[in-house]
């Protein structure tokens, strides 16, 4: 390389994003795509964002409130927490990025999964941490085991709950038996992007437990099931001490005035929350049901997506899937090389992928 990077940098491969839907359609003769490979809320977002949005031009030329003091209020009176326990971020990635600069520093270690969200594993190697890297069983995540895993070293664990791409959680005693037993000075952080989606009583509503326990961290974002994913717009509870020390090190204007404001009508509207995910669970259900039907097994999801193990090349068969205008994500870059990930769509998209996943299989 003529420029030279940082060691750290170097040994870090680009996300895949792979090809423009453009792309696929000219390459594969198509005329419609139905993409469901990056578990975006395929009915979009409410239509009183869309409203809003469209008359919210003006002030574009101001720079965005800092603070996000108006959607700070409405999110602590949405949550019933203290304003004070409330950091933003462009996107809850940005609040994961503001952990580990704040908190990790060369030679200290932090928890995780093997096959979660890599964005964990990312960002504490590039603040010269270690991430220490413990298997899921059967697609969840081994709380037993990530105790084990602590050392002298640790400064934060993380459980992505449900968990990407598996979209399995962990049951509501057992999590909360884990964050009972971690010692008080390692940070939890349990990322609950899709939480909105969960239909089991068998989970943890951990934002009450923030008060409870200090060290407890809770990511929520509104880029899934709210379906503002292209404004960009998270944010994490927490105590109040580690708000100030995040504060400290986020940027300035890190949420832009658009999705300040488009998030703030977007919680208002929790009737189409609630239609998203009712619609979810019915897709889920049916999914679940096609792939009982078909033979293929399945992690148990509570989330707007589900792995399938085909038995076949993940990639062999997610590159059929596009050529019949169906983008889902293969398994083979999620750690499970014979499954694919498939976003929960609508009726029709649901029974299009399985006609579709049907012949690829029998090789038509």
């Amino acid at each position: 390389m003529k420029f030279k990077t940082r060691k750290r940098v170097e040994a870090i491969a680009p996300y895949v994003l792979g090809k423009s839907l453009e792309e696929i359609k000219i390459e594969n003769g198509l005329t419609h795509i139905r993409k469901l490979s990056e578990n975006e809320n395929i009915y979009g977002c409410s239509p009183e964002v869309k409203k809003w949005i469209s008359l919210e031009g003006s002030d574009l030329n101001l720079y965005p409130d800092g603070m996000a003091v108006e959607l700070t209020k409405k999110v602590s009176d949405f949550l019933k927490i203290d304003r004070d326990q409330l950091v933003f971020g462009n996107g809850s990635d940005e609040v994961i990025r503001l952990l580990t600069r704040a908190y990790i520093s060369d030679g200290e270690e932090a928890i995780m999964a093997d096959v979660t969200f890599p964005r964990y594993q990312t960002n504490v190697y590039l603040e010269g941490g270690t991430p220490v890297i413990v298997p899921l069983e059967n697609g969840i995540h081994h709380l037993d085991h990530m105790l084990d895993a602590i050392t002298e070293q640790t400064k934060m664990i993380f459980v992505c709950n449900p968990n990407n791409p598996t979209g399995t959680i962990v049951g509501k005693d057992e999590l909360l038996s884990f964050i009972k037993k971690v010692p008080e000075h390692i940070l939890v952080i349990i990322d609950e992007a899709y939480v909105e989606y969960v239909s089991t009583d068998n989970y943890l509503h951990t934002v009450p437990l923030v008060e409870r326990f200090e060290n407890l961290i809770v990511l929520r974002t509104f880029s899934k099931i709210y379906g503002l994913a292209g404004l960009r717009i998270g944010f994490g509870v927490m105590n109040k001490e580690i708000t100030e020390q995040l504060r400290k090190v986020k940027d300035v204007f890190n949420v832009s005035r658009l999705a300040q404001g488009a998030a703030m009508i977007a919680l208002e509207d929790q009737a189409f929350i609630k239609e998203c995910s009712e619609k979810n669970s019915n897709g889920r259900r049916f999914l679940e049901e096609s792939f009982q039907k078909m033979g293929l097994s399945y992690f148990p999801s509570q989330s707007n997506f589900i792995m399938v193990d085909c038995e076949q090349n993940g990639d062999v068969v997610t590159n059929g899937l596009m050529k019949r205008g169906v983008i889902v994500r293969s398994g083979t870059l999620l750690g499970y090389p014979t499954t694919l990930r498939v976003t929960i769509g609508s009726d029709e998209d649901n029974h299009y992928f399985i006609e579709s996943l049907t012949q690829v299989l029998k090789g038509v």
